[in-house]
């Protein structure tokens, strides 16, 4: 059974991977699942400088879903090569390093300080819900570079010219036409697309009368936004020839084939690792089980496999 694919150049013997932010740095997990098994393993995002992140309360599970503003803590760039990255690269298995900057020249320099080797790609997160906006070299950006496709453009354009890993864009469900930002991003050279990142929501307590969050609002995921998900990266997988990676909601198996059936030729486990620290293996072991059941001999055989004429 063949369950390997390929995006950009990198390699995967399975198309399962974990999505940035759901499974730290990995060494947490080494002692309760195989990490070999993984995919590839994407980074929780990094930052040209530390980060406080937002603040607390950051999480609020709600119906089918969590809400999370973390506000992309982290300890920067320099900290990860120097203390995160020594345990990664000997997993043996693809490591994608997420970035995240309030610039676009902060996103060209992130590219260019990971240029080491045991990286095997970068995916450029554009699209986060869960941070303050700023004003930046671009213009003043009171949205997401994700919801503008020249300023989507122009980071992939930056990133691309400091780095020859592979390249994955992370978009933003929150705009009006996905497939016009995808095409964007593609003509500027990304490798691939990753879809989606969370939906902002918020909760309230009605005994407080104030909002569960501390900074308000905060990025939904889970099972809720599946449906959006799904609807999302069947219309891109349509739109553009680089491969899509399927992110939102994704809990079993089943959750997984879906999304490779609308067009993904990879997958990403997010808020499932919260429940189940071995959704992951869990995932890619009913993908094959289903593979076999419908005597199939590559995962390949079905991507885009979606019967639309019914």
């Amino acid at each position: 059974m063949d369950l390997s694919v390929k995006i950009g150049r990198i390699k995967l013997k399975n198309p399962v991977m974990v999505a940035s932010g759901t499974f730290g740095y990995a060494e947490e997990f080494k002692d309760i699942i195989n990490l070999k098994d993984i995919g590839a393993i994407i980074t929780k995002s990094i930052t040209l400088k530390p980060r406080r992140g937002n603040t607390p309360p950051r999480l609020w599970e709600t119906t089918a879903g969590l809400l999370n503003s973390i506000g992309l803590q982290n300890e920067g760039v320099e900290d990860f090569i120097k203390n995160k990255f020594p345990f990664l690269k000997g997993i043996g298995v693809p490591i994608i390093v997420s970035i995240a900057g309030d610039t676009i020249d902060e996103y060209a320099q992130l590219a260019k300080m990971l240029n080491i080797p045991g990286i095997s790609g970068i995916e450029i997160n554009i699209s986060c819900p869960n941070v303050k906006l700023r004003t930046t070299n671009y213009e003043l950006r009171t949205k997401l570079f994700a919801q503008d496709a020249k300023a989507a453009a122009a980071v992939v354009r930056a990133v691309k010219k400091n780095t020859k890993k592979t390249t994955i864009t992370k978009l933003s469900p929150e705009v009006t036409d996905i497939c016009e930002i995808a095409r964007a991003v593609e003509k500027e050279g990304s490798d691939a697309i990753s879809a989606i990142n969370t939906i902002k929501g918020m909760a309230v307590d009605i005994e407080t009368q104030k909002p569960r969050l501390g900074d308000i609002t905060g990025g939904l995921s889970g099972p809720a936004i599946k449906p959006v998900a799904l609807r999302i990266v069947w219309e891109t997988a349509q739109t553009v020839r680089i491969p899509v990676i399927g992110i939102g909601g994704i809990m079993t198996a089943d959750d997984a084939i879906e999304f490779l059936l609308c067009g993904a030729t990879a997958v990403q486990i997010g808020t499932a690792n919260f429940l189940n620290p071995q959704a992951v293996l869990a995932v890619k072991e009913g993908i094959e089980e289903y593979l076999k059941r419908k005597r199939y001999t590559r995962v390949n055989d079905i991507i885009r496999g979606i019967k639309t004429n019914v």
